[in-house]
This record gives C-alpha cells, sequence and structure tokens, in this order.
C-alpha cells in the first residue's frame, strides 16, 4: 500500500510540475509580449529575429526548427520582419531554391532594445533562486527533454 500512495503521490507532483512549467511559459510570453509591444514586436518574431542573427543565411525550413514553429507560421513572420526593414532575404549560394534571411542593422537594434527590455523581466522570474539552483534546474530539465526523445542540443 506505502508503495502505491508513493507512486501515486510522484504522478501527482509530476503532472503538478508540468502544469506549473506551462503556466510560467504562459505567464512570461505575456508579459514578454507587453513588454515589446511598445517597440512593435512580438515574442514571436524577435524570437525568429534572434534565430536570424545566431545563423545569419539559415533557410526557412532551419528557421522554423529553431524557433519550434511550423514552416508556414515561420514564413509568416520571416515575411512580417522582411516589410519592417529588420531582415533581408537572398538566395542560397550553394542551392537558389532556397531563400535565406540576414538581420539588418535595423532588426539588430531593435533586438538590442528589446533585450535590454526583457532583461528586467528575467531578474523578476529569477527572484530569490541562487545560480546553483538554477544550473540545477537547468539540468533536470534538460534530463526531462533527454527522456522523452527532445534534442538537448538545442536547449542552450
Amino acid at each position: 500500500m506505502a508503495h502505491n500512495e508513493k507512486r501515486q503521490d510522484r504522478r501527482q507532483q509530476s503532472r503538478h510540475t508540468i502544469l506549473l512549467m506551462k503556466r510560467i511559459l504562459i505567464h512570461l510570453r505575456g508579459q514578454m509580449d507587453e513588454l515589446l509591444r511598445p517597440q512593435g514586436v512580438t515574442t514571436a518574431q524577435l524570437q525568429m529575429l534572434r534565430a536570424i542573427q545566431a545563423s545569419p543565411g539559415s533557410s526557412g525550413a532551419q528557421l522554423a526548427r529553431e524557433c519550434y514553429v511550423t514552416p508556414q507560421s515561420a514564413q509568416a513572420l520571416i515575411k512580417q520582419l522582411e516589410s519592417r526593414g529588420l531582415i533581408v532575404r537572398g538566395k542560397d549560394a550553394v542551392n537558389d531554391r532556397i531563400v535565406t534571411a540576414r538581420a539588418t542593422p535595423a532588426g539588430e537594434c531593435l533586438m538590442a532594445s528589446a533585450e535590454a527590455s526583457a532583461e528586467d523581466l528575467l531578474q523578476k522570474v529569477w527572484k530569490g533562486i541562487s545560480e546553483s539552483d538554477i544550473e540545477r534546474l537547468n539540468s533536470l530539465l534538460e534530463q526531462c527533454l533527454k527522456n522523452i526523445g527532445g534534442d538537448t542540443s538545442r536547449a542552450q
């Protein structure tokens, strides 16, 4: 009976943890969008711009994978960023059927400004939590991701 109760308690704790992670992400995303609204950019657009800056010349399909969105959503985000002059698109040097993207100086400036705005929110999230606790949490979450077959190399 005690073993069964421990399994039940673990199951409840596990579900509670998953729900907390989801709630944190939802609240963080909402607050991030509020912070970014005056700058005329969404969290999703900033994420795409960040991926483009980190991997200039990446294809739309590569960017979709990096941002965990569908290729259709990635294309919509890319078009929005391009129409605002935050990125420029071009042809791949090897395969001219692949369209690549690079951040413009305006895109880099916007990203720097948005990152500065987001820093206060991130400080708020981790208030009262030590660096070692954050490192331990990262380790645990990477193990969970690995357990379900996720790519931990992109978890940086």
